[in-house]
C-alpha cells in the first residue's frame, strides 16, 4: 500500500486593526496594509494593495453610522487579502462613473486591479474585501512572521 502524506497547510497571518471612522482612518489603514506587506515580506504590489486599502477604507467611513471600522489583513494559500468591515447595511454597487466625475471610481479601481473582489453580510454589518494574487517577480523571500505589525484578535 503507498501512503503519502499530507502536505503541510500553507502558513497563515492576519493582522486586524480597529480605526476611529474619521479622517485618520484612510491614512492608517494604508500604513497597516503597508507594515503587513514589509514584515511578512509578502510579494504583492504594494501600491496597489495600499490604493484599494484606502478605497474601501474611504467607502467605510463614508458609510459609517458608528464610530470604527475593522481593517483585517490575511495572508495565506498564495494570496493577500484585504476585508474591511463596517456597520452599514448598505451594499457597495459598482458602475461607471463619467470622466469627469469627482467620484465613484473607487470600486472601478478595486474590481479592475485586484484579482477578487467582493462584500458579505456580517452580524454588525458588512465586509468588503480585495485579494491579490503572489507575484512571482516580485518574489524572492518568503511570507514571515509579524515582526513589528500590530496583531491582536478583536
Amino acid at each position: 500500500m503507498n501512503v503519502i502524506a499530507p502536505t503541510r497547510p500553507t502558513e497563515r497571518h492576519v493582522c486586524r486593526v480597529r480605526l476611529s471612522a474619521g479622517p485618520i482612518a484612510v491614512p492608517e489603514a494604508r500604513s497597516q496594509v503597508g507594515a503587513v506587506i514589509s514584515a511578512w515580506d509578502v510579494p504583492v504590489d504594494r501600491g496597489v494593495a495600499v490604493l484599494l486599502t484606502s478605497e474601501l477604507v474611504t467607502n467605510a467611513v463614508r458609510h459609517e453610522a458608528g464610530g470604527t471600522v475593522t481593517l483585517s489583513v490575511t495572508c495565506s494559500c498564495g494570496r493577500l487579502r484585504v476585508d474591511v468591515h463596517d456597520t452599514s447595511l448598505l451594499l457597495p454597487v459598482l458602475m461607471e462613473a463619467p470622466a469627469d466625475a469627482e467620484a465613484g471610481r473607487g470600486l472601478m479601481l478595486v474590481a479592475a486591479l485586484s484579482d477578487q473582489w467582493g462584500v458579505y453580510p456580517t452580524p454588525a454589518g458588512k465586509a468588503v474585501y480585495f485579494t491579490l494574487g503572489f507575484r512571482s517577480d516580485l518574489a524572492g523571500s518568503r511570507v514571515r512572521g509579524p515582526q513589528g505589525v500590530r496583531t491582536w484578535g478583536l
